[in-house]
């Protein structure tokens, strides 16, 4: 759909903004990314998080934030503009990138990430906000682009947040309903929803075990309680087993 139905009125359409990088932020954050890049001191390659200068973005600080990898797929907030915090109706920095999207959308968004870092790669996604009492339609697109440490190694992003539409009632999560990827200096790829992944989505590093997003136990199989071991209703005789799960989403 290219339109949001706010408050059952006022109809926005979304084509538009769409075409037109979605945002003056993201336009002018990618544009001082991409002259970065161009720099002769960097010859094409990824610029250093050193390179970056806020006057640069001033028109976009708002929208603005830098994230930093912690583990495969995952990346913490080390600065962001108010709009984050808007958003999640608190200080953001210090918290997990992907504590801004829905359950189902993270681990969608721990691909785009480790592709980000990798690749390296630029990456823009399509979000829209979960809906309900006091959360209205709300949509926008995140530009994520990739920053090399003095090490040389890429360990940081510099990356775009853009919203359409009133936050209403936080904290506003989203889920992800297009990607599009593309390699330093060549064209986009469009990477369309399939459930809760990417199709044909860039291999990544397994996450980490026991990391709380993306975790997940194995269904432990059944079998039938050995002769004898049964009463009259059933089910096992014996001390009920008790398993304690500590989740911190």
């Amino acid at each position: 759909m290219n339109r949001l139905i706010e408050a059952g009125r006022k109809i926005v359409n979304l084509s538009r903004y769409r075409n037109e990088m979605h945002h003056p932020a993201l336009k002018q954050i990618d544009a001082y990314w991409e002259g970065l890049r161009t720099e002769a001191k960097n010859s094409g390659r990824v610029p250093r998080r050193a390179d970056i200068d806020p006057r640069g973005i001033d028109r976009a600080l708002n929208q603005a934030f830098i994230l930093e990898r912690i583990a495969p797929g995952l990346a913490r907030i080390r600065i962001a503009g108010m709009h984050l915090s808007d958003l999640m109706g608190m200080e953001v920095r210090g918290m997990p990138f992907t504590s801004l999207f829905t359950a189902p959308a993270r681990r969608r968004m721990m691909d785009v990430l480790e592709s980000v870092f990798e690749g390296p790669r630029k990456a823009e996604i399509s979000i829209v906000a979960e809906k309900g009492i006091g959360r209205p339609a709300l949509a926008g697109r995140i530009l994520l682009l990739p920053l090399r440490s003095d090490l040389g190694d890429v360990t940081r992003i510099l990356g775009g947040f853009a919203t359409i539409g009133n936050i209403g009632r936080t904290p506003r999560r989203f889920d992800i309903s297009g990607i599009e990827m593309a390699e330093i200096g060549g064209e986009a790829r469009v990477f369309l929803p399939a459930g809760n992944r990417p199709v044909n989505r860039p291999e990544s590093r397994p996450a980490p075990a026991g990391a709380a997003e993306g975790f997940a136990e194995r269904p432990a199989g059944f079998a039938p309680p050995p002769p004898g071991k049964e009463n009259h209703a059933g089910r096992a005789r014996g001390r009920p087993h008790l398993r304690l799960v500590k989740s911190d989403d």
